[in-house]
């Protein structure tokens, strides 16, 4: 009668490397002792002192965008190549690992959200959580029809500076922050109006329909898309934030740092 080793084999039959979601010591010492495996730690922080680390910006509760996310930063690090087969290792029913998935490295399947995170220097939740509300957004539009949006997140000082207003600031004299429900609700009502909304590093939402003035000399963003992605590329190369744009015409959600698109997503995929 065939055991467990037969029955559950292909799963570790043939890996490129063992990836292990913050392991504790014990666990991890388990696998380095193994000849000939690749072993890769990937977390919030390296607690094993692991040779290969892949740090993971936030913990990801759901499953899936753990290892999509470290796997996306493993291959941005080159500590995992295109097509290996890879053993994940994670916690999903108790706070030690135990769930093992089989995962091919799928380099075509890298949307840039990895990068998004390293690159910017706002806090990662307050970047998940707009990146958020921009793909709701894609996905169920306002009031059941297409809308475009522009979020400017982190070095909310020197993007005022670099804006002006379109009409009034309903966020003026509040202190309110993105990843709130009913703040996110409001987010996605204001976004029908024409401007930027500007968010702190720390998620305060600092203002609403804003006109972005950066030069957009130089700037070099894929045909076909207009004078919104433009200002939001233009304001990332002009200050530390990041943009995340939403397109009205195609749908899709892009980022931009440093003047640069490093992010491509489509709401419906996601």
């Amino acid at each position: 009668m065939a055991g467990l080793d037969d029955a559950f084999g292909d799963l570790f039959a043939s890996v490129d490397a063992v990836v292990l979601f913050s392991p504790s010591g014990s666990y991890y010492e388990q696998f380095v002792d193994i000849e000939d495996l690749d072993v890769i730690v990937v977390g919030t922080e390296n607690a094993v002192g692991a040779e290969t680390f892949v740090e993971l910006p936030l913990e990801f509760e759901n499953i899936s965008e753990r290892i999509r996310y470290g796997l996306e930063g493993a291959l941005e690090q080159g500590v995992i190549e295109d097509g290996d087969e890879l053993a994940c290792a994670t916690s999903v029913f108790s706070d030690g690992i135990d769930t093992v998935s089989r995962v091919r490295a799928d380099a075509e399947t890298r949307t840039g959200i990895y990068d998004l995170f390293v690159k910017s220097r706002a806090d990662p939740e307050v970047v998940k959580s707009v990146l958020e509300v921009a793909i709701e957004l894609g996905k169920k539009g306002q009031k059941g029809k297409p809308v475009g949006a522009l979020f400017v997140v982190g070095d909310a000082g020197k993007v005022m500076n670099k804006s002006r207003p379109l009409s009034y600031n309903p966020f003026e004299k509040s202190h309110v922050h993105v990843g709130d429900p009913i703040v996110n609700v409001m987010l996605k009502e204001f976004s029908r109006l024409d401007g930027a909304f500007i968010i702190s590093d720390a998620g305060k939402i600092v203002s609403a329909y804003r006109y972005l003035e950066p030069s957009a000399e130089g700037v070099d963003i894929p045909k076909g898309l207009g004078a919104r992605h433009m200002a939001g590329g233009a304001i990332t190369r002009d200050t530390n934030a990041i943009a995340i744009v939403l397109s009205e015409s195609d749908g899709l959600v892009r980022a931009f740092k440093a003047g640069e698109l490093i992010l491509e997503v489509d709401p419906e995929a996601y």
